[in-house]
């Protein structure tokens, strides 16, 4: 669901920069864009009307994420990493080349002269594969933790292993409209950088716009999600879509785990709280993996599915059974 809404977010974010921007603007456009330069770049050979240059791009890439999205999100989440990897530096791409188009346009009397934005594009053109291959990771990274962590059968709280077998148990949880709220914030960031590089308004103002809403979105990015790992090594709860920042107990460092049943409203809301019930990881009310350090009198709780397995698991390996 993560990579569904994410795809649909970045897709109309996209599709309104590329569509908006040169009308954004129109008031300081000439009637006609300079869309191409001939091959040493001193001179424009190519324009459209206003309303083509929105339109056109906009359509290109409408087109490209339906032909990217519909065959791969069907195929089921082994293709989702193709679809990122896709359509962000595809979108990065006509986006940085709308406002490239837009910036050399800018306060032109005839579209003749326009300057090329050899830069601009370049820019562009570096900073797509560096986030292409960063998404390629992030989902990636999901995709074989869930794929490759093995859960253990068994309903108690504490379980059998098999000699010779290493055992791993992996579960997540993620808050959506949190997800939205960063994917929302981020894209107000990014329209606003355009806008700062193409100098539609005060820098002053687009700095502080872009500032703030990128503070939001890397915010709620890192708290929207929350990935929780039994292995021979403990415990590791980590956050965000890049698993960071991530907090790990030793089993030797763990008194009890268990699995209990706790609201937004027993721990003070949602998020990172810190109650009388100790320290918990609300993202979904219902089951949570509950353990308590040695020496302590305060438990850490985090929110995930199949709770009671991993607490099963954690059991196991902290008493060190063994069948």
């Amino acid at each position: 669901m993560a990579v569904r809404t994410t795809v649909a977010v970045w897709t109309v974010g996209v599709t309104a920069v590329l569509a908006g921007l040169p009308f954004v603007a129109r008031e300081r456009l000439p009637d006609r864009l300079a869309t191409h330069w001939n091959l040493d770049g001193s001179t424009p050979d190519g324009s459209m009307p206003l309303w083509a240059a929105s339109v056109v791009p906009a359509l290109i890439w409408l087109v490209t994420a339906a032909v990217v999205t519909v065959p791969m999100m069907r195929a089921g989440p082994a293709a989702r990493p193709w679809v990122t990897a896709t359509l962000l530096p595809t979108g990065i791409v006509l986006a940085g080349a709308q406002a490239a188009v837009v910036r050399s346009n800018l306060d032109r009397a005839d579209w003749h002269q326009a300057s090329q934005p050899t830069a601009w594009v370049v820019a562009a053109l570096v900073l797509a594969p560096i986030a292409g291959v960063a998404a390629w990771l992030v989902v990636t990274r999901r995709t074989s933790a869930s794929a490759d962590s093995t859960t253990p059968g068994g309903d108690a709280p504490a379980l059998s292993l098999p000699k010779g077998r290493r055992l791993a148990w992996f579960s997540r949880a993620a808050n959506p409209w949190l997800q939205l709220l960063a994917a929302v914030a981020g894209l107000v960031a990014a329209a606003a950088l355009i806008a700062l590089i193409v100098g539609l308004a005060s820098p002053g103002t687009l700095w502080a716009l872009f500032a703030g809403c990128a503070a939001v979105s890397l915010a709620c990015a890192l708290c929207s999600s929350v990935q929780a790992r039994v292995s021979e090594r403990g415990l590791e709860v980590s956050f965000g879509p890049f698993g960071w920042p991530a907090r790990r107990w030793a089993p030797d460092d763990i008194d009890t785990a268990r699995s209990e049943i706790r609201e937004p409203a027993q721990v003070g809301g949602w998020g990172y709280r810190v109650s009388g019930l100790g320290t918990t990881v609300m993202l979904r009310a219902g089951e949570c993996l509950v353990v308590r350090r040695r020496g302590s009198r305060t438990d850490f709780a985090v929110s995930v599915d199949d709770a009671e397995r991993g607490a099963a698991l954690l059991n196991a390996l902290r008493t060190g059974r063994a069948s």
